[in-house]
């Protein structure tokens, strides 16, 4: 299982490659889950019914992934570790890394400066292949 951020979902929704092929092959596999977090940020974000079924047509395949108490502490103490070193994270980005952490997957995502501050959490690489 792979998990997929909101920046990735958006850029295949505009056809940006090389998220637009890694999304499609995720789906067509069965690999690709998200957060449900990632589900609300992209749903959030449409702004006409048109963009909404566009959305939920592609997010309809995907598994969506829960945040539960394991991801919680998880995403908890790295937020402080963060916070320790002053360069906190916002919370729905430390939730989506709680999650990938809880479950041991990577994170597929175009904002690996981001993410790869947070100790454990693997980053799937962002190239088609």
């Amino acid at each position: 299982m792979i998990v997929a951020d909101s920046d990735v979902l958006i850029d295949a929704l505009a056809g940006v490659q090389p998220s637009a092929t890694l999304v499609a092959h995720g789906i067509q596999t069965r690999r690709l889950a998200i957060p449900a977090i990632v589900h609300f940020e992209i749903l959030v974000g449409t702004r006409t019914p048109d963009e909404v079924e566009r959305v939920r047509r592609l997010l309809r395949p995907m598994v969506v992934l829960p945040f539960d108490k394991e991801a919680a502490e998880l995403a908890a103490s790295a937020g402080r570790r963060l916070a320790d070193g002053g360069r906190s994270l916002p919370m729905a980005d430390l939730a989506i890394a709680g999650i990938c952490l809880s479950l041991d997957v990577p994170l597929l995502t175009r904002r690996r400066r981001h993410f790869e501050r947070i100790d454990g959490l693997r980053l799937e690489p962002l190239e088609a292949g």
